[in-house]
């Protein structure tokens, strides 16, 4: 590890308090042209006791705006100080964790995972229209059909087409032979670029792509393409659960990555994490943000320093040592639950490495859905599967109650079964 190390409280304490105070401070500098101030001081008291032991909240008090991209030129300097700290994790993200050389990256602090998927999108469009003089007709989105709603959500923000691939219904594995069948009728239909998405745990399954499926039969066919990675579920799991993980920067066909941070790693809501190789974001410039001192390559433009903070803090009250030792945990429950499913020979999915569980609907009832907020894969009719999702909070007491209780409705299920065969057989 070059850049995470775990710090006391004091030395957390002490680098957000030199980061704040690198800042403009709207309670005592002159600084007549920002749009923005700290927040509301008749709503939220700065002066608040309880603060002193806070740093995280008195970021969110200071209100820092990290409008732009800061690891690439200049940027609004009356923010520097945090913005140093949001490179501070992106190094921790994109070099210890996902083994890009330091420097050869760029990325920023995204409002949340679909933001950072439709920014990668966007960002190959550009670069296939600007770059390859490309027509947008020319270009097309591929990703599974387990992929995340973002990926449709960017199709239509961007007018291109979504090549949505099927996967295998127990494994939930790309089909390769219909993947290869797709791209060469969308080759024949004039398609010549390809924005792939692989995924590193999809929302609903926790299943991970292997990225090679698509290189090997777009290299095949001779296709350009741009490979990204939504790790925004995983990204803070697989990398960790399994050793032998190889989705990173030292694949030189992966171009870039999602994360959130806003769930497994428990940050504020809207927090997700955008990294991609040098030479590409500039591809989504805005060249009319003249006011806007550097350059914004970010999708909106202003966003909360203060969550940046967040993830800083987190990371560095952890170490990599202590979040490995927390994702083995999480594991640990994961693997319980699916004995207690096995012993009752259930049926059910796991990505062996990561902390999702998805049951066939045939073996859950409408209470054990309400009762332990179980999420389907489907609201309203036709559902298939429902998931369990192992977060920090859900300890084994309370897998244990849910194995308890799918017992009994297993049993209930049968003694109706039995019940039926016996006044079928009577009546014959």
């Amino acid at each position: 590890m070059q850049f995470w190390k775990k710090l006391s409280q004091k030395e957390r304490q002490e680098r957000i308090q030199k980061a704040l105070n690198e800042n403009v401070n709207f309670a005592h500098d002159a600084s007549l042209g920002y749009p923005a101030s700290k927040l509301d001081e008749k709503v939220f008291n700065s002066d608040a006791p309880f603060l002193k032991d806070a740093p995280t909240l008195q970021t969110y008090v200071a209100n820092p705006n990290h409008i732009g991209c800061h690891t690439l030129g200049t940027s609004e300097k009356a923010f520097k100080g945090t913005q140093e700290m949001e490179r501070e994790v992106l190094n921790v993200l994109a070099v210890d964790i996902f083994k890009a050389q330091p420097d050869s990256f760029d990325g920023y602090i995204a409002p949340g995972g679909t933001e950072a998927n439709i920014q990668a999108i966007w960002m190959y469009r550009n670069y296939f229209l600007y770059k390859l003089n490309a027509k947008p007709a020319e270009i097309a989105i591929i990703a599974s059909e387990d992929t995340h709603y973002s990926i449709p959500k960017a199709a239509n923000l961007l007018m291109l087409d979504w090549l949505k691939i099927p996967v295998d219904f127990k494994t939930r594995v790309i089909d390769v032979f219909s993947l290869e069948n797709i791209i060469i009728n969308a080759k024949e239909r004039g398609k010549k670029y390809f924005i792939i998405i692989s995924n590193m745990g999809t929302t609903m399954f926790g299943a991970v792509d292997n990225p090679d499926d698509y290189i090997q039969i777009l290299e095949k066919h001779q296709l350009i393409y741009k490979l990204h990675i939504d790790g925004a579920y995983g990204g803070f799991v697989y990398p960790f659960s399994n050793k032998d993980c190889n989705i990173n920067f030292e694949n030189p066909k992966i171009s870039s990555i999602t994360i959130d941070a806003h769930k497994m790693l428990q940050a504020p809501y809207g927090t997700g994490v955008f990294i991609c190789r040098k030479g590409l974001i500039e591809n989504v410039l805005t060249k009319e943000a003249e006011y806007v001192e550097g350059m914004d390559l970010t999708l909106c433009g202003s966003r909360s320093g203060a969550n940046a903070i967040a993830v800083w803090m987190i990371l560095f009250t952890y170490g990599p040592f202590g979040w490995c030792e927390k994702i083995r945990i999480l594991q640990m429950r994961t693997e319980w639950l699916c004995e207690q499913l096995d012993q009752l020979n259930l049926t059910y999915f796991r990505e062996p490495y990561m902390n999702i569980v998805t049951i066939p609907s045939e073996h859950i009832t409408k209470a054990l859905e309400e009762k332990y907020d179980l999420v389907p894969q489907k609201h309203g009719n036709g559902n298939q599967w429902y998931k369990i999702v192992i977060m920090n909070h859900v300890e084994v007491d309370h897998l244990s109650t849910f194995i308890t209780d799918l017992k009994a409705t297993i049993h209930a299920k049968k003694g109706i079964t039995t019940k039926i065969q016996s006044v079928t057989e009577t009546t014959f």
